[in-house]
């Protein structure tokens, strides 16, 4: 799986093959909000990553530069009818103040992780249905610092011995 953030030195490099969006599974379109220029690239962006990418990829339209309000090109309420119209996620971000940048990764992420997950169990139901052993089989995850106790008792938040 990989991800895709286009930012706005994107079309500098415009000699990206569709190997580039091969298995991405996720895509940040950023424009930056005080030049309309970058808003109006999104619309050329979005429609080179829908013609080669997944159709179930993740896209998030994200207006960087939130900071700098007072020199706004952009209207928030453009962008956010542009993102409701092509099914996108949206948000504004300021990379300089760290504002709202890892809620959009989480957000982006998390919705990968739902779609991710929902085909495999779609997967792993069809594997059953047909009488094959299943897919998907627990994964014991331990997080440092709450390891098992050895000795056969488990003691931790929400167990007890």
């Amino acid at each position: 799986m990989s991800f895709v953030l286009w930012t706005l030195d994107y079309f500098r490099y415009r000699a990206v093959t569709t190997a580039y969006y091969r298995g991405a599974v996720g895509a940040m379109l950023v424009y930056d909000i005080t030049k309309r220029q970058s808003f109006d690239h999104v619309t050329r962006w979005l429609e080179e990553l829908r013609s080669h990418a997944d159709k179930n990829i993740v896209i998030m339209l994200i207006g960087n530069k939130s900071d700098l309000g007072t020199l706004r090109a952009v209207p928030t309420e453009d962008a956010k009818d542009f993102a409701q119209r092509e099914n996108l996620f949206f948000m504004e971000t300021s990379a300089l103040e760290a504002t709202n940048v890892e809620t959009a990764f989480v957000t982006v992420l998390t919705e990968i992780y739902r779609i991710v997950s929902k085909k495999a169990l779609v997967a792993n139901e069809e594997m059953e249905s047909r009488g094959n052993s299943a897919l998907l089989k627990g994964t014991n995850i331990v997080v440092p610092g709450q390891e098992p106790v050895s000795g056969g008792s488990k003691i931790g938040c929400c167990m007890s011995s």
